[in-house]
């Protein structure tokens, strides 16, 4: 490994498996893995908490209130802190998952915490996930990755693992709430979701976690030459 810091930048539709596959391939490579979604739950936690809607005219005034500060464990574990405290245990509620979407079209909002992602990449080899890393906030990353996989694929995999945490939703309603999103997302006025023109783009409808993990991991060796 060279002194060289590398940034890469995979983005993707919400189930898509970005989180997981990223993390482990920053294990594989030695990187540091930025779970940007979880920056933004934090904020939307914290402007949930306050009792303020994406729309209001006090956002602004609210958004200067916040702290938000990922920190990583020694197992590589991405921890979020909103004002001194940990809240990584809060952020995964549906309720917030459908607030995060809503509030990453407001340009206040990207605006806010725009800097602080780029920040954490200009001090580590990162592998960043979200929705518009390798568009808007590291429009120059080394490597840019879309993940993708049918609705029906992502839904069936949300649900299952709203199932394992005792979350009690059906998947019909996890279907028409990733269907929703994917259209927020991808026709927002502000960063939608869209993959870069130089993107490598990779299905994952029919990988398992292994092989997704695995077409990653060589994919971003090829392009730095590690």
């Amino acid at each position: 490994m060279t002194d060289r810091l590398y940034s890469i930048a995979i983005d993707g539709p919400a189930g898509a498996g970005k989180s997981t596959i990223a993390r482990k391939a920053a294990q594989n490579l030695g990187f540091v893995y930025v779970d940007t979604g979880a920056i933004y739950r934090t904020l939307a936690y914290g402007i949930h908490t306050a009792g303020v809607s994406p729309e209001s005219e006090d956002l602004q005034q609210v958004l200067s209130r916040f702290d938000v500060r990922p920190f990583w464990s020694e197992d590589g574990v991405q921890h979020m802190i909103l004002n001194g405290e940990d809240v990584t245990a809060l952020i995964r509620q549906p309720h917030i998952s459908d607030l995060t979407s809503k509030l990453s079209a407001v340009a206040a909002v990207r605006d806010f915490l725009l800097e602080t992602q780029r920040k954490i990449a200009c001090e580590h080899s990162v592998i960043m996930d979200g929705r518009d890393i390798g568009t808007v906030v590291l429009p120059n990353a080394d490597v840019k990755i879309f993940l993708f996989a049918s609705a029906q694929v992502r839904a069936k995999r949300r649900y299952l693992e709203l199932q394992q945490k005792g979350i009690d939703q059906t998947y019909e309603d996890v279907l028409r709430e990733m269907e929703e999103r994917d259209y927020r997302d991808s026709h927002r006025a502000v960063a939608p979701l869209v993959p870069a023109e130089d993107a490598v783009m990779i299905d994952t409808s029919d990988l398992d976690l292994n092989q997704s993990i695995e077409t990653v991991v060589q994919t971003i060796r090829k392009k730095i030459g590690l």
